[in-house]
């Protein structure tokens, strides 16, 4: 995993990141933040609904969660405890997009 900084969390900002990165085709999972929204067109893109209150799913009824973001979420809550020492990082310092090399 890479973990670059990014200017802002706007479309044109990180589909030019993703669409480098990802394969066409892959499957994506994100919440349900509109910006992602365009993945469809390019990805098997599912979503999970935190505002709904739905953190994973599972599609398939094997007892497996497929939907989910929770690697991501368990990520930021260890940088969020390694930071915390430092004394965080300036807000303006925290859009971060994520690449699996």
């Amino acid at each position: 995993m890479k973990v670059e900084l990014l200017d802002n969390v706007k479309r044109k900002t990180i589909e030019p990141v993703i669409t480098q990165t990802v394969k066409p085709g892959s499957r994506v999972n994100t919440d349900e933040y509109q910006i992602y929204d365009w993945l469809k067109d390019h990805y098997e893109h599912k979503k999970v609904n935190h505002g709904k209150g739905e953190y994973a799913r599972d599609e398939d009824q094997d007892a497996k969660c497929e939907v989910h973001v929770n690697s991501i979420e368990g990520f930021w809550s260890r940088l969020r405890s390694w930071l915390r020492p430092h004394r965080g990082i300036s807000q303006e310092k925290t859009t971060l997009v994520f690449r699996i090399l």
